[in-house]
């Protein structure tokens, strides 16, 4: 996977981390700033290793699905990106509940929604050559990375651009199917070519 690629993939998989940051910032009179990169540390680890396991499970079902791979890949990211664009659209910014001292319970959960987006694409990952060690530590450098600048910047920021990051990432993970889709469908060159 070229470095341009997998910095385009990971800044895409931070998005729906990074939109929920911004509304826990704006649920928040300020955040302290050991406190966003704790939450960053935190949303980084398990969204880091959630496309581990995807991989794994990816391999694992290789050979049974091997005829259908790019059909699973595609409803998946088809899905999990309507999900995160409806959510987008759905959340009020008066909805956000005061965030200042959430307990480690609460934001691991939090963290493990918002890596569904990173297990499944570890499982569509393990159906392309690449470094799957690298390619986690980029998702986590990167979501610890925006999760901490969102909760800084959630006050200021979460209520006009939380939403727009999240559809936005919901885009990108359908048009991540629909390219995953197309390469096996109709493209003479393989999709591991251009990443």
């Amino acid at each position: 996977m070229r470095p341009a690629a997998l910095a385009f993939l990971a800044l895409a998989m931070s998005t729906d981390a990074f939109a929920a940051a911004l509304g826990k910032g704006a649920g928040s009179a300020r955040p302290k700033f050991v406190e966003a990169l704790r939450t960053g540390l935190l949303f980084g680890t398990i969204e880091g290793i959630t496309p581990v396991i995807g991989w794994g499970l990816g391999l694992a079902a290789a050979r049974m699905i091997s005829q259908w791979d790019h059909w699973i890949a595609f409803i998946l990211l088809l899905g999990l990106g309507a999900r995160m664009v409806c959510a987008g659209l759905r959340r009020d910014s008066d909805t956000q509940t005061d965030s200042t001292r959430q307990s480690l319970g609460m934001l691991m959960l939090t963290a493990l929604a918002t890596s569904i987006d990173a297990l499944v694409i570890g499982i569509s990952l393990a159906f392309v050559d690449v470094n799957i060690a690298l390619a986690a530590l980029a998702i986590g450098i990167t979501t610890a990375i925006m999760v901490t600048m969102g909760m800084m910047l959630g006050h200021v920021l979460g209520s006009v651009i939380g939403q727009r990051a999240e559809i936005i990432g919901g885009v990108l993970l359908m048009a991540l199917g629909g390219a995953i889709l197309y390469e096996h469908l109709y493209a003479p060159i393989p999709l591991q070519a251009l990443l």
